[in-house]
């Protein structure tokens, strides 16, 4: 009976072993540039960006230029380097087509960029222009993949050989564009009840009844006292919208081979559609709003902030400006 036993736990582990051995030998999820037959196909958008012969040395020169200020930013000003974990790359959106990562910003054309990834990974269908997909559809979740939806093993086999890239924006532009958008338009109730009421019963000495119900009349100033109040962030995340680049993007923990920025939208996004070989496949869309938050804009809501808040509130995104090579703007008064 022993002997019988034995045998037949040998035989479990002889399978397990052939098992192991069959899966260990499946072929991995072939990147850009790469076939099972050893034939050289297109070439990858990463080996495109090394091999430097699709784009002007002029824009290499520039985006070269921003990596090195963010590598340098980063080892001078980041303490401890930690492990990635895959709530680090929710919003890293992959399109496995075309070798591509993208990290998403709110308030930073991000919602043209998941039209444009929609059409390359085949997700709007026949669609070939990316206006013709309804904002609101670029946004619904599941419709491109995430980064932190894949197992280990394929994750870091595609942040080796896939493009990383990124948009930034200046951080205070952003900050005011996403105040206007979630808070001054009257359609946006979702936004007024989930968070206007909140800021307005704890930043609004005496609130009308009517404002704590609804919260659709919170001010700059009541916007800005609720980012800087160490008990908002206790309490629950940002919103995406206003939360940190380098806290949505961690951009010293993924080395992204393009940062694009807001300021050049237009030659940068063409910039990553040169790269991915797809220019002549989708275009980027051109800017056409007349209402999008400027500087000078901005400076006008700052006005009524005083200096204390001010640096208050720059500190809050100094990371931002630092890593990305934004200048303090000329017009906070606290320095």
């Amino acid at each position: 009976m022993r002997k019988a036993e034995v045998f037949l736990c040998l035989g479990c582990f002889l399978m397990v072993l052939l098992l192991f051995f069959n899966s260990s030998l499946t072929p991995a999820l072939e990147p850009p540039g790469e076939s099972s037959n050893g034939q050289k196909s297109r070439r990858s958008p990463l080996q495109a960006l090394h091999d430097g012969d699709q784009v002007e040395s002029a824009v290499q020169a520039v985006h070269q230029g921003r990596r090195e200020v963010l590598e340098e930013a980063c080892r001078s000003y980041t303490r401890k380097r930690r492990v990635l974990i895959p709530e680090d790359l929710k919003h890293v959106i992959v399109d496995d087509q075309h070798g591509l990562l993208y990290c998403y910003v709110p308030k930073v054309a991000c919602t043209n960029w998941k039209r444009v990834l929609m059409v390359l990974t085949g997700v709007a269908g026949p669609i070939r222009d990316p206006l013709a997909i309804p904002a609101n559809k670029a946004h619904i979740p599941g419709n491109l993949r995430a980064l932190s939806e894949y197992s280990a093993s394929q994750i870091n086999q595609r942040l080796r050989s896939y493009l990383k890239f990124v948009f930034v924006r200046e951080p205070f532009e952003r900050l005011v564009s996403a105040y206007r958008n979630k808070f001054t338009r009257s359609y946006n109730t979702a936004f007024h009840k989930r968070y206007g009421t909140k800021i307005v019963q704890q930043h609004r000495p005496d609130p009308q009844p009517e404002a704590l119900q609804r919260g659709n009349d919170v001010s700059f100033a009541e916007f800005v006292y609720y980012l800087v109040d160490p008990a908002t962030q206790r309490e629950e995340p940002f919103n995406e919208h206003w939360e940190r680049v380098h806290s949505l993007c961690h951009p010293c923990l993924i080395h992204y081979d393009v940062v694009g920025k807001y300021e050049t939208l237009e030659q940068d996004s063409r910039y990553v559609l040169q790269l991915a070989g797809v220019e002549d496949q989708v275009s980027f869309p051109a800017s056409s709003k007349s209402t999008r938050t400027t500087g000078d804009m901005a400076a006008q809501f700052f006005q009524n902030i005083s200096p204390f808040y001010q640096k208050k509130l720059y500190n809050l995104y100094r990371m931002d400006f630092l890593l990305f090579n934004y200048s303090i703007p000329a017009y906070l008064k606290f320095r």
